[in-house]
């Protein structure tokens, strides 16, 4: 297995009750604490962090103007509705 590109260490301030958390979780599975913050830090990404980034996504499309008209779009529904299939 290949190791990850890493980047520069960081410093990064936490809330007591939540080092220690972190320091639990990481004696209890013998891994490492930077091991736990970044598996808790993927896991926000994929749920509220998408989230985030598929918006700011939506927000650059708008500005680059690559949108859609909401006329044309309900057009294309109806059209599409009235060629049902059996």
């Amino acid at each position: 297995m290949t190791k990850p590109t890493l980047s520069d260490p960081i410093t990064l301030r936490i809330p007591e009750d939540v080092f220690l958390d972190i320091e639990t979780i990481a004696q209890a599975t013998e891994r490492s604490r930077s091991w736990v913050i970044v598996r808790a830090l993927r896991t926000y990404l994929q749920q509220e962090g998408a989230e985030i980034l598929a918006y700011k996504q939506g927000l650059d499309e708008v500005a680059a103007g690559e949108t859609e008209d909401l006329d044309d779009v309900l057009e294309d529904l109806k059209r599409i509705a009235s060629n049902k299939v059996a």
